[in-house]
Parts: C-alpha cells; structure tokens; sequence
C-alpha cells in the first residue's frame, strides 16, 4: 500500500504498520516521532509481539502477530518448534549402585534365611550375584527383609551348595536341579548331573530318543484313558499297546534262519509287511540293547511321575496274517489305568 503526503489513508485513518524482519521496532518509533514534529496526535498503537523465525532477511514476515481489540493476545507458534527439554518423567533415570550389608536377610517366599553377601556372590554368572550386585532393585518385606518370589522349599539346597558345595539328598536332588536352573547355577547344575537319579535319566533319556514318537504317545495313552474312563463312568480304563522292537514282523519260522532278529528284504517284500496292529498305541521298532521290558518299565515309570497308576500284561500277540504263510507276532500288552 502506497501512503500520502500527510501519512494517511483517503478516509483519514493512519495506514497499518508493515514491519520487515530486519528492524520492526525501528518502524515503529520513527512514525511516532514524525507525528510528534507535526503536532499531530499519536494515534493509540495496538499492543504487538514479533515473532522471529529462521528465514532470511529478505523474506517477508506477513505472518507476523497482530494485537486483538479485545485485550486478548493471540500468539502464533515460533517457525522452528522448540524441543520439549522436560524428559524426566518419561525416563527412569538410574540410582546409584545400592550398598548391601555384610549379613543379607532374606524372606523366600515366606520362609526366612540368613547368610553372608559374599555366599549369595560366590558364582558371579548367578542369578543370586546378579541381584545382589547393586544394579537391581530387590523389593523388601514389611521387616526389611529381602524378598525373592520364590518356594523356599529347597532355598535351604542351594545355600548349602553356596557355602560349602555341599548336594542335596537323592530324594531332593530332582527337586533341587529345578530351583538351581531357576537361579542359573551352573556349578551346581553340573554336579547335580553327575549324581542319581538324574544320571540314569540321562542314559534312559538316550534310549528313548531313539523313538521320537515317545512323548506323544504317551499323551495318547493319558487322553484315551481318561475319555474312555469318563464314556463308560469307570473307576478305570483298559488299553491294548502293541510294543515290538524288531524292525518288522517275523514268523516262528524264520528265527531259526537267522542270527538275530534283524534280516534283509527287498524293498517290494517289505511293503507286503507294512500293516497296522489293532491297537490304540503302537511302540516300535528300534535298535538298541533296551529290549521290550525296559520300554515297558519307562511307560509305566512316566506314568506314575504324572500321578497315574498303571498295570501291564501281555494278552497275546498281533497274529494278524500278511501274505502266504507269514502272520505278525508283535506282542499286545493291556494297560489298566487306574483314575481313583
């Protein structure tokens, strides 16, 4: 807009300010003294802040706050946002490393022990060490103590092994593994290995995975039971399982023939034997030492682990014929498990 000689607009008003973003301000003052030379009164000038922003000085600042009328001051955002610099609430800032003292109560899921904070460090790769390293926040009980939630059943176990590496009982020794996998204590896992009766596990653990299948049909043994228990309202249920080690069925007649009961066949003359057992679960074939009474032993073992007691005895075998003279003689075992 372009102004007169006098400095007015044609209806007499003074024109509007129009500031750059090189000196406002400077603007300002020299109009209010050239009304002042003039004799003129100084119209009342409305209340403004200029905002800066990042662009260049020969940019134009249109976007400049205006005063309102009303009092009420409007205020545009600045062209750069200002970074919101109060982070500490959303973060979690860290405490200094706690000190422990010497002596360490301890309240294990409502059962309370007492020992040294060097015991609780003795493996720093622990569980226990980490904890007490000072890096943790270890919650504490109405008494001070300091809590883990945990069954202190065999707590006492591990600090045993801590002070002294002292094992636990056999009858407290699976029991034990557990809670030492739980608090990561490898030395103690590695001892506790090497004793009964998780020694024998592991050698009958490698029997069994010679049959891949083992687990599962053991739960087909649990969901049969229990269905056909629940069908008829029994006090218990019976199942016929066929458990055969051979690689396939063989005949009276032809043990004789043979060294072991191990022979070859062409491919053609083994699918004439390849069949089913009427049976509700198969176990079977395989190649070990382990015969047929040691697989039997772990079903019924497996069992009784789960709470589950079961009774086995040979009813007979499969006799079911194949092809000329040749019938299969794997033999069926009942199982009776008993519910209650």
């Amino acid at each position: 807009m372009q102004h007169n000689g006098a400095g007015e607009t044609p209806n007499g008003e003074p024109p509007p300010l129009s500031f750059s973003a090189a000196a406002p301000l400077q603007m300002a003052t020299s109009r209010v003294r050239r009304f002042a030379q003039e004799g003129r009164t100084v119209p009342p000038q409305p209340r403004v802040m200029v905002v800066f922003s990042a662009a260049s000085d020969t940019e134009k600042q249109g976007d400049a706050m205006l005063g309102a009328d009303t009092g009420e001051e409007e205020y545009r955002k600045p062209a750069i946002p200002v970074p919101n610099l109060n982070l500490g609430k959303s973060l979690r800032t860290l405490d200094a490393p706690e000190e422990f003292p010497e002596v360490i109560p301890l309240n294990v899921g409502g059962t309370y022990f007492t020992t040294r904070l060097s015991t609780l460090r003795r493996y720093e790769d622990t569980m226990l060490a980490a904890m007490f390293s000072g890096r943790h926040h270890i919650p504490r009980d109405a008494e001070g103590r300091y809590f883990i939630d945990r069954d202190g059943a065999y707590f006492g176990d591990i600090l045993n092994f801590l002070r002294e590496g002292e094992l636990p009982q056999r009858d407290r020794v699976r029991a034990v593994h557990r809670e030492a996998q739980y608090y990561a204590i490898g030395p103690l896992l590695e001892s506790l290995e090497d004793t009964q009766p998780l020694t024998g596990e592991k050698v009958r653990q490698a029997f069994l995975d010679l049959l891949p299948y083992y687990k599962e049909n053991l739960e087909r043994i649990v969901e049969i039971a229990k269905l056909r228990a629940m069908q008829r309202k029994a006090r218990f249920a019976k199942l016929k399982i066929c458990v055969y080690k051979e690689e396939m069925p063989i005949t009276p007649y032809e043990r004789p023939l043979f060294n072991s009961l191990r022979f070859e066949r062409s491919e053609s003359e083994a699918k004439l034997f390849e069949h089913h057992c009427e049976v509700d679960v198969s176990f079977g074939p395989w190649e070990a030492v382990a015969d047929v009474y040691d697989l039997l032993h772990c079903i019924v073992s497996d069992l009784a682990e789960r709470g589950i007691s079961a009774d086995q005895q040979c009813i007979g075998v499969c006799d079911k014929h194949l092809i000329n003279h040749y019938y299969c003689k794997r033999p069926i075992y009942e199982f009776k498990i008993t519910w209650w």
